[in-house]
């Protein structure tokens, strides 16, 4: 029931017979892979004859309270149908562990292509250009959702949200850090006592970037935003400059398009990007240094973060050192934003 040397974690034949009394189109036999990639929710691809489906669920083993929380992700992309924002149609959600091991979701399995690559090689650079617009008026389209009206009010804390993330990113960066550095240091004080009065408040996805967007198979058109784990309402200027982290990182900083020739490949600059966001986005606020400062002092804590759990010995991907080394260089850009 699984594909050769990817058999899932979980008894198959429970899910197929869960999949079977619930769902339309599960008869015939049932073919399970996982799909290949980061994600720290385990996901697999769930494929009958009459019917494709992606299932996703909590890892195996002991978590964090609000780790892994599938059944918000469930929520918000159940939410969002119909409202303008690309997202795959949700099937079902099954909190009863005797199934997987695990609560899970199942969600229709949408075609088109994934580009961890800011360059979004083998495109022609008029497409990219069109992609790049398309990422802008996506992410507009998810902070013009009235979330209230689809029942999301309660999805998280409403205001104060770059408060209570400065706060928690600071003590982040005291907990995990494994050497000094004072624009880290500067730059927690500077944000906590420099956060902008605005309290818009929008969905937020949380990881908003070119390689959480599936593109239609041959147009520059979003058909899903995928990885919804650390959605909540928050402001949408968090999301905007997180988006915006490709253009001021290096290619060999995580992949960044900085110093390349945007032109030549296509890809609009920072100012364009911002302005086709703006264009489309309702709430009318306008992105500054303060945004891009919190989206890359974020980034210098988690790189940090993985720096130390290099040192201890315990981190996930064998280039964790390497990566930790990141956090002074993202920390240094920040710092440059706010003293030029």
């Amino acid at each position: 029931m699984s594909g050769a040397g990817d058999a899932p974690e979980f008894d198959a034949a429970a899910l197929d017979a869960f999949l079977k009394d619930r769902l339309d189109g599960t008869s015939g036999p049932m073919a399970v892979s996982r799909i290949a990639g980061g994600q720290s929710n385990p996901t697999f691809f769930v494929t009958y004859p009459g019917r494709r489906l992606v299932l996703r669920k909590q890892p195996p083993g002991e978590l964090l309270p609000s780790a892994h929380a599938v059944d918000r992700e469930y929520r918000v992309i159940s939410a969002l149908a119909g409202m303008g924002v690309p997202v795959p149609p949700a099937a079902l959600f099954c909190a009863d562990r005797a199934v997987v091991g695990t609560p899970f979701y199942v969600m229709e399995r949408v075609d088109g292509r994934v580009f961890h690559d800011c360059t979004l090689p083998g495109v022609a650079p008029d497409q990219r250009g069109a992609m790049y617009r398309e990422m802008a008026k996506v992410l507009a389209a998810l902070h013009n959702v009235d979330f209230a009206a689809i029942g999301l009010a309660d999805y998280g804390k409403p205001g104060n949200y770059f408060a209570r993330q400065i706060a928690r990113w600071t003590r982040q960066w005291e907990l995990s850090r494994t050497r000094e550095d004072a624009d880290l240091d500067r730059l927690a004080a500077w944000l906590a006592a420099n956060v902008p009065e605005d309290e818009t408040t929008s969905i937020v996805h949380g990881d908003f970037r070119i390689g959480n967007l599936m593109f239609h198979p041959t147009e520059p058109r979003v058909v899903a935003l995928l990885d919804w784990e650390l959605s909540t309402l928050g402001h949408p200027l968090a999301d905007l400059a997180h988006s915006a982290m490709a253009w001021v990182s290096l290619p060999e900083e995580y992949g960044g398009i900085r110093g390349l020739d945007l032109p030549s490949l296509g890809i609009p600059d920072l100012e364009t990007y911002v302005a086709a966001y703006s264009a489309s986005a309702r709430h009318g606020a306008k992105m500054t240094n303060f945004h891009m400062a919190f989206a890359l002092f974020r980034w210098s804590v988690i790189f940090e973060g993985i720096a130390a759990r290099a040192k201890a010995g315990n981190a996930a991907s064998q280039d964790a050192a390497q990566t930790g080394l990141l956090s002074a260089a993202f920390a240094r850009r920040a710092a440059e934003l706010i003293w030029p």
